[in-house]
């Protein structure tokens, strides 16, 4: 076989979906909590407030996690056509997600175990100060929410594509926000009427929402990585376009994922009238989502079920 004949049959296994906006949009939200950060440290510790303190350092958690976002966007862009990955760099962004998700686990554990305890300890809250950094916190939170809203959200063979590795960002900025906005109401409630004991309830209730976002990142993500069942319907769309063709049968089938929302196969096949593989690939040319398959074709040599 000639060496020009070969490359035709050869092909990237570059699987990774490009992410160049959500790379830079990660980045400036990186910088901007950052920024936010190191003025509410540096007030907090010249004016002399808790409250500016304790919001600064746990933004500095997020600023964590939105670098986690960002070395996965990098390395998976640098190491695409590393030979040392099977199918590419499309999982390490999803990795991202999945190590940014046990981060926001952390946290509302953090936070559930810190309003149990003023529930038994309560502190002197100097409620303008803290008032005036949950504002602050809202506002950065609200910019940042804006900028990291999935732009790249399509849907396709009735599947909705996602970025989990902005997603897990994205809800780092909604957990900021959620707890501003709890706090805001703690805080009026415990100005104007005396209820302390609410910042602890709404620590609780933010703990609480922040725990099912993060199960819920962590299982889809977990699902990926681990190449876990996909979608029984895109099983069952590859079934049918396959054994509406002649007399074919399916015999053996393995969907997974190689990236995000991108998807492999392997397909072994019995049939009376074999055919080229690209034959049979081209029967799933309507599922875009498969973007590598292989196809064994094995020939029945028993009677033929149609004529």
């Amino acid at each position: 076989m000639h060496e020009d004949t070969l490359e035709q049959w050869q092909h990237s296994h570059d699987f990774a979906v490009n992410r160049d906006r959500a790379e830079h949009n990660t980045t400036t939200v990186m910088w901007l909590t950052a920024i936010t950060m190191v003025v509410e440290i540096i007030a907090g510790s010249f004016f002399g407030s808790m409250a500016l303190l304790a919001d600064g350092w746990h933004m500095a958690t997020h600023v964590a996690a939105f670098g986690i976002a960002v070395f996965a966007y990098r390395y998976a862009r640098r190491h695409a056509n590393n030979s040392q990955y099977t199918f590419g760099t499309g999982k390490v962004t999803v990795l991202g997600g999945y190590t940014s998700a046990i981060a926001l686990a952390v946290t509302a554990l953090t936070i559930a175990i810190e309003s149990v305890t003023r529930f038994f300890e309560p502190i002197a809250i100097q409620f303008n100060e803290a008032i005036a950094v949950a504002i602050l916190g809202l506002i950065v939170n609200l910019a940042s929410a804006w900028l990291l809203q999935d732009h790249h959200h399509h849907d396709h063979d009735r599947h909705h594509h996602h970025d989990r590795n902005l997603q897990a960002a994205y809800i780092h900025v909604l957990t900021d926000a959620l707890t501003s906005i709890l706090a805001i109401i703690a805080l009026f409630a415990g100005k104007y009427f005396g209820w302390i004991w609410l910042d602890a309830v709404m620590g609780l209730v933010g703990a609480g929402v922040i725990s099912k976002w993060a199960y819920d990142l962590v299982r889809d993500t977990g699902k990926i990585l681990l190449d876990g069942a996909i979608d029984k319907q895109i099983k069952l769309d590859i079934m049918t376009a396959i054994e509406a063709d002649a007399d074919n049968r399916i015999a053996d089938l393995h969907v997974w994922y190689v990236g995000e929302n991108l998807l492999a196969a392997t397909i072994s096949l019995v049939t009376h009238y074999p055919r080229s593989p690209e034959h049979y690939k081209s029967l799933l040319g309507g599922i875009s989502s498969l973007t590598h398959v292989l196809v064994e074709v094995n020939q029945c040599r028993g009677e033929p079920c149609i004529k």
